[in-house]
């Protein structure tokens, strides 16, 4: 099998039922999906089993789901099934429940970083942000696209946020809070930003 093709040598690439520049919005959405996945196996392969075989697990399994995530964004064939389902969010939001109850509670800000796998979580989450606003923009063009990607993205961010701050507590770093932060946590979850 060859790696090369020459066919988008002019720009265009092929998606699920067609063929759209490179550029594309569609592709911008699942091209940062991917790059998601990316950071995430960076991750993996930061992580020590012994300590995080359970965030391992999880981790293995968000990254099937984000293939699947990628898929649906890339198929504009009219009887597409989404492979991402909404049981995927479900549990996301349980495993977030989790985490958060793990690491201490929080008041404000915190600066990305501490370990290198949490570092590495951190721009995980940031991309996911970015991707999670590109298919915004793609729902604006193309009202077909899977709404169940969007929430999932929304659900992915804030569950490497837990994450992050879950793999420094076990390894004993303590998260730097922002000096200038205003107390904008309750209980480990975000206060609508708000000042109290």
């Amino acid at each position: 099998m060859k790696l090369y093709t020459r066919t988008g040598d002019k720009g265009k690439t092929s998606i699920i039922g067609g063929r759209v520049d490179k550029d594309d919005i569609r592709v911008e959405a699942y091209g940062t999906v991917d790059e998601v996945n990316c950071f995430v196996g960076q991750a993996v392969a930061e992580l020590d089993p012994e300590h995080f075989e359970d965030v391992l697990h999880d981790l293995e399994k968000i990254q099937h789901e984000l293939f699947d995530c990628g898929g649906d964004l890339a198929n504009i064939t009219e009887k597409r099934v989404p492979k991402l389902t909404e049981d995927a969010i479900t549990y996301l939001e349980s495993k977030i429940d989790e985490l958060i109850t793990e690491a201490p509670e929080l008041e404000r800000f915190i600066l990305p970083g501490g370990a290198k796998a949490s570092a590495t979580i951190h721009i995980a989450r940031t991309v996911t942000r970015r991707a999670e606003r590109l298919v915004v923009s793609l729902l604006k063009a193309d009202e077909t696209t899977p709404v169940v990607c969007l929430q999932y993205l929304n659900r992915l961010s804030d569950y490497f946020f837990a994450l992050a701050r879950v793999i420094n507590f076990r390894l004993g770093v303590k998260d730097v809070e922002y000096e200038r932060s205003a107390k904008v946590f309750r209980g480990g979850k975000r206060d609508e930003w708000k000042e109290s």
